[in-house]
């Protein structure tokens, strides 16, 4: 389907600015709105709203209105409803935060947002020195379904997303966690005409599947980790990814966040170089520890194989064979025998037998991105050495 650039950015934006707690976090006194709407600016967004009513512990902002520096719009998002609001070392606690159902059409495309309810929001007091510094925190949060419209068909629907966060406390890591329910597509939808001959061929004109997140941060000493990131599409496969970094810490956060604000206010069409200069400097202060992405197989291959077997006039036994013997020459260009045999290996074992397929990056120690990008520079081909990379199929 045919839709601008411009319409999707800021429709994704409205999704996010609606699922994450910094949105919610406002109160009547006006010492506090005065410290939200500072947070907010030092992200290089505008927060505003057209009143409050009720008292010091349950309220409900009127009106509510978010514009980032870099749109000329603020974008509406409705009344906020904050409950059980009390003083904590400065800062506040509140037991919940809920906003109203969103909807939003332009260029006809509509987003609907059922309300977002974020429970045991933590806002810290200025220059707080806890775990998360001045970082907000939340320990659960759900929405009971977003979905997105293309004229008045349903492109796009998702149910019951939910997000557990158990915040740092004694030393240990954060953790958190995110599922949904099902969610389904539309995929008959697509306008581009080679796109559609490919889904109608497969089958897919219709999915359906789910998505799960699950991850540690220390904010000590900024280890961040993804140990899971599967989406899995029903009758076709489950993709899932992982990463490790270091470096991650509040420092890191603070530097970046300025940054970001620096880019946001800098008029369109002007030379960004020396803020992107700058940004690939912060970036080294992160490291790599590990990474991976897994395909697990339910029948997609098998179609994908029959697909491209009858538009080559091949069976598919053929087709594979084929993908077979192309493999070690594409990989001859890496000038690494031992990673060549492993991925010929590794790709004849699913194709013959179509289970799973992983590339994992795992790295003897922890290597920092200055030393990735000089490497990706000056010899590319010693990347997969340095990164540890490996490749394994039909494997638990």
């Amino acid at each position: 389907m045919t839709i601008q650039r411009s319409m999707l950015k800021k429709l994704a934006f409205s999704t996010f600015l609606l699922t994450v707690p910094l949105n919610a976090a406002f109160a009547a006194d006006p010492a506090v709105a005065e410290r939200i709407k500072s947070m907010f600016a030092a992200q290089g967004v505008e927060v505003s709203w057209t009143g409050v009513s009720g008292d010091d512990s349950s309220m409900v902002l009127q009106g509510v209105s978010i514009k980032p520096a870099a749109e000329k719009e603020a974008l509406p998002i409705g009344d906020v409803k904050l409950e059980g609001v009390s003083d904590a070392n400065g800062g506040f606690d509140i037991a919940a935060v809920s906003t109203s159902a969103f909807e939003r059409t332009k260029e006809g495309v509509t987003l609907d947002l059922s309300p977002v309810v974020i429970h045991d929001m933590s806002i810290p007091a200025e220059g707080a020195n806890g775990p998360l510094g001045p970082l907000m925190m939340y320990k659960s949060a759900e929405m009971e379904n977003i979905t997105v419209k293309v004229g008045d068909k349903t492109a796009f629907s998702m149910e019951g997303l939910d997000v557990q966060v158990t915040p740092p406390a004694d030393g240990k890591a954060m953790d958190f966690t995110a599922k949904t329910g099902k969610f389904n597509a539309d995929l008959s939808l697509v306008e581009d005409p080679k796109s559609k001959e490919v889904i109608d061929a497969l089958g897919y004109q219709n999915i359906s599947g789910d998505i799960e997140m699950a991850g540690t941060w220390q904010p000590s000493d900024g280890k961040m980790e993804l140990s899971k990131y599967d989406i899995a599409v029903d009758n076709a496969g489950k993709l899932g990814m992982t990463f490790n970094l270091g470096g991650y810490t509040l420092d890191f956060i603070k530097s970046m966040q300025a940054m970001q604000k620096q880019l946001a206010a800098q008029p369109e069409g002007a030379d960004k170089s020396a803020q992107g200069m700058a940004m690939l400097g912060l970036l080294q202060q992160l490291s790599f520890n590990g990474a991976s992405v897994r395909y697990e197989d339910a029948s997609l291959t098998g179609k994908v194989l029959d697909y491209v077997g009858k538009q080559q006039g091949m069976s598919s036994k053929d087709v594979a064979n084929q993908a077979k013997a192309i493999v070690p020459f594409g990989m001859s260009q890496l000038n690494n025998p031992e990673l060549t045999a492993e991925v010929s290996a590794a790709v004849n074992a699913f194709l013959d037998n179509p289970k799973s397929l992983e590339i994992s990056a795992e790295p003897p120690s922890s290597v920092p991105f200055a030393l990735i990008m000089a490497g990706a520079m000056s010899n590319p081909l010693d990347l997969p050495k340095t990164l540890g990379v490996k490749v394994k199929a039909n494997e638990d």
